[in-house]
């Protein structure tokens, strides 16, 4: 295996850096620095981790265009899309400098004495970070677990480690301790095998695939390590009859072609009541064709290329024994680029039960309330949704009846850092985001004091 790692940018399809690919032996070094690191953070007030949370925000801030510049050419993401993923990072390092001050225990009334409980750090949590949205997903991770007092080792993926790296840097430059925060670029069978293998990281957070994310857990388990895991999804858009159907539709291209489909949130199957089954085709078609694909430097452009020549042949073959309804338009020559396209489907079909991941999104029909319930939970996963109804009875029990984590009525809102985020089934285990992510990042110590 090389001892580097050559990135290609995929909307030209072109080579454009080498990066260094770690071994066992830097993998280990970083995992002992993050231990002496971690010893002192935690050992600092709480009002002192706050601050450097707080200055490794404004940093953020202040390299916000940069950030997002590495975004466009490393994972062909659009420029307004990576220019509000690198803010999303500063916003998520501003929502948890809260966290060190507000990490509070319990006083339990007992007999003899006064019963206290602590949130204690884990000490070094490994997260794994894929290569569909790289820094945002990354700062769900280190954020909340440094806030928590925890050092971190974080590997990127191997395609798309740009932001990564430099958000690393952007933590010593802010202040943070060196070893508190590292990013460390290899291969999985080496550095992310080395998180779960080794006795001083304490904690695991993958976001991956959920074939993938089964082995962490796996090897967790041997290791009772504690796990977070954000894996797949194959989520439901449900539109019902009643629903706005204009409006249904032309958010419709935004919630699956998004990142060009490369997204586990995408909603990828859409159920639409048969009673306005035709009609909402009818006005799906001229929002696909809207929907522009092009240089993602362009700040007009809605979807860039898929990440990589090989997952575009995977996405590509979802498509040969497809009903393709009808397709919108992408450029042609090099670099990555697949047109978003919309396919009529049956509940057993390949496309309507396994994950894409690409601008590929399967049609059905449903006959009634219940019926749309069963469709939308017969798959194995259950990461996250929408529904269109101008019903509120309806929203509510179809929502409940719902096997996924994050649901939308009337939206396709999926992450907001203030809320939990995470799937049920095989979308995941755990939750990350929302007021309690920091506490997911401790241990509770339980301490009695005899008064008698």
């Amino acid at each position: 295996m090389s001892d580097t790692i050559t990135l290609v940018n995929p909307a030209t399809g072109r080579a454009f850096r080498e990066i260094p690919r770690a071994g066992l032996a830097e993998v280990d070094a970083a995992i002992a620095g993050a231990v002496a690191a971690q010893r002192a953070w935690a050992a600092l007030a709480p009002v002192a981790r706050a601050d450097a949370l707080r200055a490794f925000a404004r940093v953020v801030e202040a390299h916000v265009d940069e950030l997002a510049a590495l975004e466009v050419e490393n994972s062909g993401h659009p420029i307004g899309s990576a220019r509000w993923e690198a803010s999303h990072v500063a916003q998520v390092l501003n929502y948890y400098a809260a966290a060190p001050e507000r990490l509070i225990g319990q006083q339990i009334p007992v007999a003899g004495g006064l019963d206290v409980t602590f949130h204690e750090p884990y000490g070094v949590v490994g997260i794994i970070v894929p290569w569909n949205f790289p820094m945002t997903i990354a700062s769900w991770g280190f954020v909340p677990a440094l806030a928590a007092g925890n050092a971190v080792v974080l590997k990127p993926a191997e395609l798309t480690p740009l932001t990564a790296v430099r958000l690393g840097e952007l933590a010593l430059e802010a202040g943070l301790p060196a070893g508190l925060f590292q990013v460390v670029t290899g291969s999985g069978s080496v550095v992310g095998q080395r998180f779960v293998s080794h006795p001083d990281v304490r904690k695991v957070v993958f976001t991956g695939s959920t074939e993938v994310g089964t082995d962490v857990a796996a090897g967790c388990a041997r290791m009772l390590k504690p796990v977070t895991l954000e894996l797949g999804g194959k989520s439901a858009n449900i539109v019902f009859a009643d629903a706005d159907l204009e409006r249904a539709a032309a958010s419709a291209p935004g919630s699956v072609f998004d990142n060009a489909g490369q997204d586990c949130c995408a909603r990828s199957r859409l159920l639409v009541e048969r009673s306005v089954y035709d009609r909402f085709l009818e006005l799906l078609e001229p929002a696909v064709q809207a929907w522009r694909v092009g240089d993602p430097a362009s700040p007009d452009t809605d979807m860039g290329p898929l990440i990589s020549a090989s997952h575009r042949d995977t996405v590509a073959g979802f498509l040969d024994d497809a009903d393709v309804a009808f397709r919108g338009a992408a450029p042609g020559g090099d670099g990555f680029w697949f047109a978003p396209t919309v396919v009529l489907a049956s509940p057993g079909d390949r496309i309507a039960q396994d994950e894409v991941f690409g601008p590929v999104v399967a049609v059905l029909p449903f006959d009634d309330e219940a019926d749309a319930i069963r469709l939308a939970n017969d798959t194995i996963y259950g990461l996250a949704g929408s529904l269109w109804t101008e019903n509120l009875g309806r929203a509510v029990r179809v929502a409940r009846g719902v096997k996924s984590g994050v649901l939308s009525v009337n939206s396709h809102s999926s992450v907001r850092y203030a809320t939990p985020f995470g799937g049920m089934k095989a979308s995941g285990l755990g939750r990350e985001l929302g007021p309690d992510a920091a506490e997911h990042f401790t241990e509770t110590k339980n301490v009695f004091f005899a008064t008698d």
